[in-house]
């Protein structure tokens, strides 16, 4: 039997996990895509990794829109959602209305961020929701090009907020179930650091994530586009990152109500392992701004801070860092509209 699968945000990281999954056997791979629909629909993407080599990626189907994909009448199994989620923007879940069949589909969120699940399960209730956090270095430098650099590590989960490990409904268990499938499809195509956590681990794992995302990307920012490397490696810098993650990894157990796994990093290993990183790469939010792009502010940093204070707790330091980066954007955005009515 066929595993259709379709990827709605056809970018670097849709594109790259794309590439892979197709591998996978019985595995057919749709993409819809935007700006790169033209070099797509022509040559598929063009990739190139030190581990996987350079290979051409033709997707099943390349759609330019998700009306196309909706008229093609195919039954997805699985719809991954790699879109940059903005929620102060746009709510990206309306794009897979008419996608779905309920029944079967499963939609796999592989964003950055906490609460990025909220909006699928308030306008899909009863779909099954995998939440994934991914490490991987990957970049689209032109149209269907796409370059990976390093790391592969993806984690995915069932979002089953409110239920408990022990859980055995029928709906629990097919999350589970269609999770570890996934995750299966990720090993078989080549990508041997996926792994198949319960719905608490991989929310910690968000939070883990949110320790270094929170940290880095608004320090990038607003030190005027430190890289990574350069921030660990100063003092004081130092000292800041790793007081902002220690505050996210002391929040995060009181949230879940479940002790940080031992396993993870601690945010001076983070930070001594970020020094020897010599690529001078910059984290997205520093891109964005850079580019002028809206940054990823409210799922990296609003929603931490509005879920601790629903639990009756308070993160000064990430607070400080969303109010200045909050206004810093709102005062290049008006900038932006006065100059455009010069």
């Amino acid at each position: 039997m066929t595993v259709n699968i379709l990827i709605v945000g056809a970018g670097a990281v849709g594109a790259f996990y794309g590439s892979r999954l197709a591998v996978a056997p019985n595995t057919e791979v749709s993409v819809i895509c935007r700006s790169n629909y033209k070099a797509v629909s022509e040559a598929g993407f063009s990739v190139t990794s030190p581990k996987y080599g350079s290979y051409t990626f033709a997707p099943h189907r390349t759609f330019a829109n998700p009306r196309e994909a909706i008229e093609s009448k195919i039954s997805w199994d699985y719809v991954l959602v790699s879109t940059k989620a903005l929620p102060d923007v746009s709510d990206d879940s309306e794009i897979l209305e008419g996608l779905l069949d309920t029944r079967r589909t499963s939609i796999v969120l592989v964003q950055n961020g906490l609460g990025v699940e909220d909006p699928y399960t308030s306008r899909f209730p009863g779909v099954t929701i995998l939440s994934a956090v991914t490490i991987v270095s990957a970049a689209q430098t032109e149209p269907g090009v796409i370059k990976h650099n390093r790391w592969t590590r993806i984690s995915v989960g069932p979002y089953l907020p409110g239920t408990t490990e022990e859980s055995t409904t029928k709906s629990h268990q097919q999350a589970i179930n269609s999770n570890q499938t996934f995750v299966e499809l990720l090993r078989a195509g080549g990508i041997a650091d996926a792994d198949a956590y319960s719905h608490s681990k991989l929310q910690m794992v968000r939070w883990h994530k949110i320790a270094i995302n929170a940290s880095m990307n608004p320090s990038a920012v607003l030190s005027s586009g430190t890289t990574n490397q350069a921030m660990s490696s100063d003092p004081e810098l130092f000292r800041h990152l790793q007081g902002v993650m220690e505050e996210v990894l002391s929040t995060a157990p009181k949230v879940l109500g479940t002790p940080l796994p031992s396993e993870f990093a601690t945010p001076e290993a983070i930070l001594n392992s970020t020094k020897k990183n010599n690529s001078g790469s910059k984290p997205s939010m520093l891109l964005d701004w850079e580019q002028g792009k809206r940054m990823e502010l409210e799922v990296i940093l609003g929603n931490p801070i509005r879920i601790a204070r629903a639990h009756g707790l308070e993160m000064p330091r990430l607070q400080s860092l969303y109010a200045l980066l909050r206004m810093a954007q709102q005062n290049r955005d008006s900038a932006k509209g006065e100059s455009s009515r010069l």
